[in-house]
C-alpha cells in the first residue's frame, strides 16, 4: 500500500512539474504562479490523504469518490499538458543534437527555449477533458436518458407483439447524493407505463446498508402488469471489501438479496418463470452473476431447466461477457439477453444512431446498446448509477424501454 501511494505521489509530482512549465511560459507574474502551485499542492495533498484513508473493511466512501473525481478533473488535463510538453522536449532534444553535432554550432544553447504557441495548444486541448469532467460530476451523473429500442423476432408469440419492457441496471445506491434527482429518475421509470420491468443487478456498491436510505424512493416504482423481476450483479456479492468474518459477509449477502424484495422485485437465482398473455407465453430466465474475470456463479443450464429450443426466451444476465462467451452459442436459443455492468466506463462520446466510443469497447465487445448474432440479441444498459468516478461524461445514465415486435426487420 505504501509503495503504491509513493508511486502515485511521484507520478503526480512529475505531472505537476511539467504542467508548471506551461504556466511558467504563459504567466509572468511570480505571485500568481506561486498561488496556483499552492492550490495545486493542496489538492494533491487531499488526494493523497483520501487514498491513505481507504479502508478495505469499509470499501468505497463518498470521500474516496470525491478524491477520485478530483484526481481525474485535475490530473487528466495536466497529464495531457505533460504529454504535449514531453513531445516538445523530444523535438528540442533532437534539434539540439543536430545543431551541436551536425551543424557544430556551439554558440547556441543546446535546448531551445519553450514556445508559447505549444503551451497554448496544450492548454486548449487540456481544457476539453477538464470542462467535460466537471460537467460529469455536476450534471452528467444525473442526466437520465430514456432510450427506446424496438426489436423484431419472427417467432415472437402473437400476443406479445408490441409488449414493452423497462430495463434498468447498475443502481449503485451507495454512490447517490441527491434525492431529488433520484426521485426524478423514478418518475421517468413510471412514466413509461411498460408491461414489465427488469433490473439486471448491482443494487449497491458493496454493503446492504447503502440501500436503506433509498428503499422508500425505489418503492415508488409502480407495479407493472406482468411483474417486476431482477438478478444479481457482481457488486451484490460484497466481495470488494474485507469482512471481519465469513458469517458477516454471508449476512450482508443475504441482506442484499432481501433488498430486491423490499422494493417489490422478484429476485431470480438461476431459475426461470413464464410470462403469460392471452393464450401465449414467453420464458423469463434469470441467472446469478457470470463474468469473464469476475465471479462466475451463473448456471445457465440450471436456470433454463427443461425449456425447449423453440420456446421464446428472455435472459437476464448482469455481465455481457456471459453472452459473448456462452449464451449466444447455447443450443437452447436465448432470443434476447439483457445486461448491464459496463457503465460505458461512464466516459465516452456518443451520437445516437451514428457514433459511439468509449474505453469500455476495448474490454467488452458488447458494451452499450443493441448487438445481434444469428438472430440472437443482447441489449447492454449503460447503467442507472455510477461507481468510482462520481460522474458521467458522454455516456449518460439510462432507462431503457424495449418493445418486442413480431417480424423480420431489425430496428
Amino acid at each position: 500500500m505504501i509503495f503504491r501511494v509513493v508511486f502515485l505521489f511521484l507520478f503526480l509530482l512529475i505531472i505537476e512539474v511539467y504542467s508548471f512549465q506551461v504556466l511558467k511560459t504563459l504567466i509572468k507574474s511570480k505571485r500568481v504562479l506561486f498561488l496556483i502551485e499552492c492550490v495545486s499542492l493542496l489538492f494533491l495533498s487531499y488526494i493523497i490523504y483520501t487514498v491513505l484513508q481507504f479502508d478495505r473493511s469499509v470499501g468505497q466512501t463518498q470521500q474516496l469518490m470525491s478524491g477520485m473525481g478530483l484526481l481525474l478533473i485535475i490530473y487528466v488535463p495536466k497529464l495531457i499538458l505533460t504529454l504535449v510538453l514531453l513531445s516538445e522536449d523530444i523535438f528540442r532534444l533532437g534539434a539540439g543534437i543536430v545543431n551541436y553535432f551536425v551543424n557544430r554550432d556551439k554558440k547556441e544553447e543546446f535546448f531551445a527555449s519553450r514556445r508559447k504557441f505549444v503551451s497554448k495548444i496544450g492548454l486548449g486541448i487540456a481544457a476539453v477533458p477538464f470542462l467535460s469532467l466537471i460537467y460529469g460530476v455536476t450534471v452528467g451523473k444525473y442526466n437520465f436518458k430514456v432510450i427506446k429500442q424496438r426489436i423484431f423476432f419472427p417467432d415472437l408469440p402473437d400476443a406479445f407483439d408490441g409488449f414493452t419492457i423497462t430495463h434498468i441496471s447498475d443502481v449503485h445506491s451507495g454512490s447517490f447524493d441527491n434525492a431529488e434527482k433520484i426521485n426524478y429518475a423514478i418518475d421517468l421509470i413510471n412514466e413509461q407505463n411498460s408491461d414489465m420491468i427488469l433490473f439486471t443487478g448491482d443494487i449497491v456498491n458493496t454493503a446492504a446498508k447503502e440501500m436503506y436510505p433509498w428503499l422508500e424512493t425505489f418503492n415508488r416504482i409502480k407495479k407493472h402488469e406482468y411483474g417486476k423481476y431482477s438478478v444479481l450483479g457482481n457488486h451484490d456479492y460484497g466481495e470488494y471489501v474485507t469482512w471481519p468474518t465469513e458469517q458477516a459477509k454471508e449476512a450482508n449477502f443475504e441482506a442484499i438479496k432481501n433488498l430486491y424484495g423490499q422494493i417489490g422485485f422478484k429476485l431470480m437465482l438461476n431459475e426461470h418463470t413464464f410470462i403469460e398473455k392471452g393464450d401465449d407465453r414467453i420464458a423469463l430466465v434469470g441467472v446469478e452473476n457470470w463474468g469473464h474475470n469476475f465471479k462466475q456463479v451463473g448456471d445457465l443450464k440450471k436456470a433454463a431447466g427443461a425449456l425447449k429450443k423453440e420456446e421464446f426466451k428472455i435472459l437476464m444476465s448482469h455481465d455481457p461477457s456471459h453472452w459473448d462467451r456462452v449464451v449466444q452459442y447455447d443450443e437452447k436459443n436465448f432470443h434476447l439477453t439483457l445486461s448491464g455492468h459496463t457503465h460505458g466506463m461512464q466516459f465516452g462520446i456518443e451520437i445516437p444512431g451514428y457514433f459511439k466510443w468509449s474505453l469500455a469497447q476495448y474490454v467488452y465487445k458488447q458494451w452499450a446498446g443493441l448487438y445481434e448474432n444469428l438472430g440472437r440479441y443482447i441489449y447492454v444498459n449503460r447503467g442507472f448509477g455510477f461507481h468510482a468516478y462520481p460522474g458521467r461524461v458522454g455516456i449518460m445514465p439510462e432507462i431503457t424501454v424495449i418493445q418486442l415486435k413480431k417480424g423480420v426487420n431489425v430496428a
